[in-house]
């Protein structure tokens, strides 16, 4: 009985090699696959993702390149234990008083009521005791003010000029330069230099 010839050779030495080529060829096609599957389990937090990849791969060769191409840079585990690390430097940070502005990251202290380098209101004052007070307080730490109940400051008036008089744009009063009563205009003689009468 003859065996079944790959690729036409009819010499069973280079069958049998061959075949054992192809055999090698599978195996490390099956070992790729489940490389991929376990490489993108310790990588991807997402199972579809971990799934797709596993499919791709199941294109020979090709899929486990074009894996190894696109997969993310980190294991997971790196990525938590960086995570911690950084949480655990800003906690020591926090301890001595390192404190960094919300808005530029430059480095502010505690006290500080605005940013030195974006000039944004960090913390209010106290209305009592003038020291700075976090937003999330109720009450006043130093001189124990409760801070809901202090009366709001007064915002000054923003005033608009234009060709009549000053208006006010939030609840001042109204001051006219022209026609003013407390200023009268002066007279044709008080206008004009030395005459010459």
């Amino acid at each position: 009985m003859l065996a079944l010839a790959v690729f036409g050779i009819k010499n069973g030495t280079i069958n049998a090699a061959v075949e054992l080529i192809i055999l090698f060829l599978v195996v490390i096609w099956l070992a790729l696959v489940y490389w991929t599957y376990a490489d993108a389990r310790r990588r991807i937090a997402d199972p579809l993702l971990v799934g797709c990849a596993t499919a791709a791969s199941l294109f020979p060769f090709v899929g486990t390149i074009v894996y190894m191409i696109v997969r993310p840079p980190e294991y997971l585990d790196d990525v938590r234990e960086r995570e911690l690390e950084i949480q655990a430097a800003e906690a020591r940070l926090a301890e001595l008083g390192y404190q960094v502005c919300p808005y530029c990251d430059y480095e502010v202290e505690k006290d500080f009521l605005r940013c030195p380098n974006c000039m944004r209101k960090l913390k209010d004052p106290c209305a009592n005791c003038g020291k700075p007070l976090d937003p999330m307080w109720k009450l006043c730490p130093f001189c124990e003010a409760e801070i809901g109940s202090m009366a709001p400051t007064p915002r000054r008036a923003r005033r608009r000029r234009d060709g009549t008089g000053e208006q006010p744009v939030a609840g001042a009063t109204v001051r006219a330069e022209r026609g003013s009563a407390s200023a009268p205009a002066p007279a044709p003689a008080e206008r004009s230099g030395p005459s010459a009468s």
